[in-house]
């Protein structure tokens, strides 16, 4: 069997790696010609894949990339990993796909399986990669072609669950195609849920995801509301959490990162709106998580004035860029909209991340964190990504001001310089 992964990114190559070391033969169809090189000469900019694993499969002939979609007409699948974005007006783009649709069409072959896996809104695979596939290729789905969806459940940074180890949901377009995909995938993925229909998977992703976003956005307001009555929300948090039936943990945060826990709850309210149906519950949890790099913000400011300083002028460090701790993923980073904030109020940003060393969208360069004697240079440190190669005992003992919207000084003697959320 031979395959064809289009789109090399964060989900694309760690995929083409399971179906590599199952000794299925890969080719990636990648748009960028830089990061075609990097794969063929075994070079991974994926964290998530490991250099030399990823050299290891080339060497066998089992993974190549290449611009050219030509490649794929000796393939028995193509599986489209590409980026589902919000425009400008917050509204599905769904331009990435369609245009990869459309250059997959003109070398589609009967009997060929496509499943999408990326995350969009139910009714994408039957009513956009059907048509555009059928009028490229002249061939009917279902009948000469197989496609299904199979969301991608990706958690970057996780080593309990992986590509391989993550259980798959399936949906094709008829029961063939269902049983195709079972197929195809079986020799990469250790466990299959083959679902009835397209649908029901891409609904199956974004009820995952919203399901977290909903109970984050929960957890937040209770923080706010725990703040304005001077309770300590984490104690709350993990008291709750003793309890072993009916409750499940989760954190407050400055916001919620990454690509699908903030994007999938709009996929699916705009979607919902084709059927006058407002769903009022899940965009007021949005509205909750959005609002909370201006409360984290805020708060800063507040910690600030007992101080007697303001947050005009006053030196600034974050802990932490990356949308989640011990990543290198930026997408959608709460951590950038409240560096903006700060900015916005007239603060001296710096920051401290060794999974990103650089945000050039800021002009803004991680900044060493070799001597926390230095963080008395700054007026707060405020901890937004908790990785763990922080000495956070350090940061406590040694900085004026610590606001941690993390918790990761929890159990930390100090002085009463710590504030948090």
């Amino acid at each position: 069997m031979k395959i064809a992964v289009i789109g090399l990114g964060y989900v694309g190559l760690p995929l083409a790696m399971v179906f590599a070391e199952a000794g299925v033969e890969v080719v990636g169809i990648e748009a960028e010609a830089a990061r075609c090189e990097e794969v063929n000469a075994g070079r991974s900019y994926i964290q998530d894949v490991r250099g030399d694993a990823l050299r290891a499969m080339v060497k066998k002939g089992l993974i190549r990339a290449t611009t050219d979609y030509a490649a794929t007409e000796q393939c028995d699948a193509h599986i489209i990993c590409l980026p589902t974005p919000l425009n400008a007006n917050r509204e599905p783009d769904l331009t990435f796909v369609r245009e990869a649709t459309r250059q997959l069409a003109g070398h589609l072959r009967r009997g060929q399986l496509v499943t999408l896996e990326s995350t969009t809104y139910p009714g994408t695979t039957r009513e956009e990669l059907a048509p555009i596939l059928e009028a490229g290729s002249g061939l009917t789905a279902g009948v000469d072609f197989h496609l299904a969806f199979s969301p991608e459940r990706v958690d970057p940074g996780r080593t309990d669950y992986t590509t391989r180890t993550t259980p798959k949901v399936i949906g094709g377009l008829t029961p063939a195609c269902t049983e195709r995909a079972l197929k195809v995938y079986g020799p990469a993925i250790d466990h299959l849920v083959p679902v009835s229909t397209p649908e029901v998977a891409e609904m199956t992703k974004l009820l995952e995801n919203i399901f977290r976003g909903v109970n984050i956005a929960l957890m937040n307001e209770l923080a706010m509301l725990c703040d304005r009555m001077k309770v300590d929300v984490w104690e709350v948090i993990d008291a709750a959490a003793t309890k072993p039936f009916g409750f499940m943990k989760f954190q407050p945060g400055p916001g919620l990162g990454g690509h699908c826990i903030p994007v999938d709850p709009v996929y699916l309210s705009w979607k919902a709106r084709e059927y006058d149906f407002w769903t009022e519950f899940i965009e007021l949890a949005g509205k909750v998580n959005e609002n909370m790099p201006y409360f984290c913000v805020e708060k800063l400011h507040r910690a600030l004035n007992t101080r007697g300083k303001s947050l005009n002028g006053a030196r600034v460090l974050v802990l932490g860029v990356a949308y989640k701790a011990d990543i290198d993923d930026l997408r959608e980073s709460p951590a950038l909209k409240v560096i903006r904030l700060l900015r916005d109020h007239g603060a001296d940003v710096a920051y401290h991340d060794s999974y990103c060393p650089e945000l050039p969208g800021f002009g803004l360069s991680s900044v060493p964190l070799t001597d926390y004697r230095r963080l008395t240079d700054y007026d707060a440190v405020t901890i937004v990504t908790a990785h763990s190669d922080v000495d956070y005992r350090a940061v406590v003992h040694e900085a004026d001001l610590v606001v941690d919207f993390r918790n990761a000084t929890a159990g930390i003697p100090s002085a009463g310089n710590v504030w948090k959320l």
